[in-house]
């Protein structure tokens, strides 16, 4: 090795050493870090979001799943404001159980929904694992003067929901045989709806702050909204929208795991009136797939959604507060 080479090396090392402390005249500028949605970048003047989520199957077809899946990953993008441009698939299969023609299918439907998302697939990975398992990491950008966070709900503000409640429940129940296909399909629908539009209008009106609703239920997603705030969320329990079948199947017995787990982690964090039920309780804990956007708004700027043919329920209103979420 000559002089020259060790120069070189010395080079890339300050290189390195620059972009990973942000000083690089080229280094990505972190605008958004852990504990939202998605991160963000300003590289140049671009603001990249990006994001990666993983879901195990919700419905019987391999196609129909991985279109989900897609979905689902996307939403953190549209959470943020942003629109997706390129994914990488990520894919757990038990080769012993399936045939790789589901594999594919389950890829088909991941690139339908990109493709109506404008989104592209340009890569991924698979390895061997005993459950299925399928999700996207994505890549987006976003108006970086059109960042929508987590936090912000300012007092006065309503509470917006875009998505009825209730995937998870169906879907438990479609596993457990008390549900058919064709009874999940308004479920699927919603799950397959994008959240594109909500994105577009939230932004576009300024709404002092967004979330997807899925896996840690409404309550979950709700507090994280809160947290830390000089605010509270006062959430009307019977404006809450619910799918078709949802009651009925509580009723059944047919609430997953992780709804439990959801409202004993809310304990504490969520206030209930004494007319709310354990089973609206448990529905407004019930992990979502491919939720609605869960985002707070001026009062006076609802008419935007008004005009639009976009499905939203206003569920509740900010108050001053100390980050609690209070249901009535």
């Amino acid at each position: 090795m000559g002089p020259a080479d060790l120069e070189q090396i010395i080079t890339a090392l300050h290189n390195y050493e620059d972009a990973m402390s942000g000083s690089g005249k080229d280094s990505p500028v972190v605008l958004i870090g852990p504990g939202d949605d998605a991160g963000i970048t300003l590289i140049g003047d671009t603001a990249v979001v990006e994001t990666v989520d993983v879901i195990t199957p919700v419905v019987n077809d391999p196609f129909t799943f991985g279109a989900i899946s897609a979905n689902n990953s996307i939403s953190d993008v549209y959470a943020m404001g942003g629109r997706p441009v390129t994914a990488l698939a990520i894919a757990g299969f038990p080769s012993c159980d399936y045939e790789t023609v589901v594999l594919k299918e389950i890829l088909r439907g991941a690139v339908h929904t990109l493709g109506r998302a404008g989104a592209r697939l340009i890569g991924g990975h698979s390895f061997d694992d005993p459950e299925l398992k399928f999700g996207l990491s994505v890549t987006g950008i976003v108006d970086r003067n059109k960042i929508l966070k987590v936090s912000g709900a300012a007092e006065g503000d309503v509470v917006i929901l875009t998505k009825p409640l209730g995937v998870g429940i169906l879907t438990t129940a479609l596993k457990g045989g008390k549900l058919t296909d064709e009874a999940m399909g308004p479920a699927i629908e919603w799950m397959l709806a994008l959240n594109d539009k909500a994105s577009f209008i939230a932004s576009s009106t300024g709404a002092t702050a967004c979330t997807d609703v899925t896996g840690f239920g409404l309550l979950g997603h709700a507090y994280n909204m809160v947290r830390n705030a000089a605010v509270d969320f006062i959430l009307e329990n019977s404006r809450v929208p619910v799918l078709e079948h949802v009651l009925e199947m509580i009723d059944r017995g047919m609430v997953p795991e992780g709804a439990y787990k959801n409202l004993q982690y809310s304990e504490g964090k969520v206030v209930f009136s004494s007319g709310v039920s354990e089973e609206s309780k448990l529905l407004l804990s019930d992990p979502q797939t491919s939720g609605g956007l869960l985002f707070t708004l001026g009062e006076d700027r609802i008419k935007a959604f008004e005009g639009s043919s976009l499905f939203f329920s206003v569920i509740g209103r900010v108050e001053k507060g100390s980050g609690c979420i209070i249901v009535k």
